[in-house]
């Protein structure tokens, strides 16, 4: 089955998917669809961008109507739970598109917003809501919502919920269902926390996935820039003098970063917004239907923000700071190369965030080709002794910690030594490794300075 017209979907919902431009399938789709119209509960896995949002939202739509217009005050029929606003806010946009020819009460309480007129909207009982986590079990424990009606409960991005913390509150959600249910749980990676949560709550699984766990998106063009912690601001600046860049997504790794970041943008001329967890909602909207709209070209991320970031036509993810999670690359380039279109993503990698790069190589089974077309490339193989204050994370705001070097990404319980240890298997040199200048095949000391383009000619 690749069309929509060849499974067993009612006459509104299918005209609903046509008018939204849609014909064919993804492969999540045309594997998930008929497990959950069948009664099952199901394991989806599948990298970001796929079309996850109507594997599990078009057969839901078609299964609540059987029990039309059976609402209860504060009751709910089907949960939806979703790790961030920007992606609740998402999937609303979404089920309320698919279900627009049907009369469906259709419910969206989130933090950061004022909770009355959450509180209003699911007054008299909801056919499907959307929540974050915190917001829910706040209305919950006011008493506004009561979860012993849920027929259906659908978690998404199960491992950013994990990633963020979530899973006590997840675990407290799950307690108030009713064992009696079809849950769905739909995650792009699914390593062994993940898997242990699945099996806790689901019941007899189906399971499908469409890709290699932790792969990422195959038109995605990658590469990583070698340069100095001091050198990112003026890397940055130069690679948005290529105008190829015309929609662009930067990740940082703090929300610090992230001002900064967008400050200096400005100061470039460059219309940028940032988001992330201290933004309000209201602002966070607004940046991105900025960015949306074309009003801005750069869009400055944290990982948080990342996940609900589904913007058409994004060009370019750079990532300033590489994160110190590996799955969080992942997601983050999953932001261009959406829908079949293809995208470049660009990772500027200093020396001390080498070991980052290492696990991100090895999650993705592949070794991210190096670029070394720019101004600082020589200076960025070269084991770096300093650190930049106006670089510096909110770790290194905090100052040094025992045994590592100032300015140093820090690890949690990995057991690892830093790039500052004297272990010499933790320190990488370009003599060392040929990982980082195979490549390109060059040990000329001389700056190229006619290179500029950042789309690598194909032979």
């Amino acid at each position: 089955m690749t069309k929509f017209t060849d499974i067993d979907l009612r006459a509104p919902i299918l005209r609903a998917v046509e008018e939204g431009g849609y014909e064919s399938m993804t492969p999540i789709q045309s594997k998930a669809i008929p497990i959950v119209l069948a009664g099952h509960d199901l394991i989806a896995v599948a990298q970001t961008g796929t079309g996850k949002t109507a594997a599990f939202s078009l057969p839901l739509i078609q299964l609540l109507l059987s029990g039309e217009g059976k609402r209860k005050p504060k009751t709910v029929r089907s949960l939806i739970l979703a790790p961030t606003r920007e992606l609740a806010i998402q999937i609303e946009e979404n089920v309320r598109r698919y279900a627009k020819h049907l009369h469906y009460k259709i419910s969206l309480v989130y933090g950061g917003a004022n909770q009355n007129p959450q509180i209003k909207s699911i007054a008299l009982g909801v056919d499907i809501l959307i929540a974050t986590p915190g917001r829910l079990l706040d209305l919950m424990d006011q008493g506004h919502i009561k979860l012993h009606e849920v027929e259906y409960f659908i978690l998404d991005e199960a491992d950013r919920m994990l990633d963020m913390g979530f899973i006590r509150d997840i675990r407290r959600v799950v307690q108030k269902l009713p064992a009696k249910r079809q849950t769905l749980f739909f995650s792009a990676t699914m390593p062994k926390s993940v898997e242990g949560l699945a099996n806790s709550i689901l019941t007899k699984p189906e399971r499908v996935e469409v890709a290699p766990t932790a792969t990422t998106a195959e038109k995605v063009e990658q590469h990583v820039l070698m340069v100095p912690k001091n050198m990112k601001r003026k890397l940055l600046a130069h690679v948005l003098s290529d105008e190829a860049l015309k929609r662009v997504i930067i990740f940082t790794r703090t929300k610090h970063g992230a001002n900064r970041v967008s400050r200096n943008l400005e100061q470039l001329g460059i219309l940028s917004s940032a988001i992330h967890g201290n933004k309000s909602q209201n602002a966070r909207q607004k940046a991105l239907n900025e960015f949306r709209d074309g009003k801005i070209r750069v869009l400055v991320a944290t990982d948080v923000a990342a996940r609900g970031i589904d913007v058409d036509e994004i060009t370019h993810v750079i990532n300033y700071d590489l994160p110190n999670e590996p799955d969080s690359y992942v997601h983050r380039i999953g932001r261009t190369a959406r829908a079949g279109a293809t995208g470049v993503s660009l990772s500027f990698c200093d020396h001390e965030e080498r070991n980052y790069l290492r696990d991100i190589e090895k999650l993705i089974r592949q070794k991210i080709p190096l670029m070394d077309n720019h101004p600082f490339h020589l200076e960025g193989m070269q084991p770096a002794d300093y650190a930049d204050k106006d670089d510096d994370d909110d770790d290194d705001r905090r100052g040094p910690r025992k045994g590592t070097r100032r300015g140093s990404p820090h690890r949690r319980g990995d057991g690892q030594k830093s790039n500052g240890s004297k272990n010499p298997s933790n320190s990488r040199r370009p003599n060392q490794n040929a990982n980082y200048n195979e490549d390109s095949g060059s040990t000329n000391k001389k700056k190229n300075k006619n290179r500029k383009h950042y789309r690598p000619s194909k032979a």
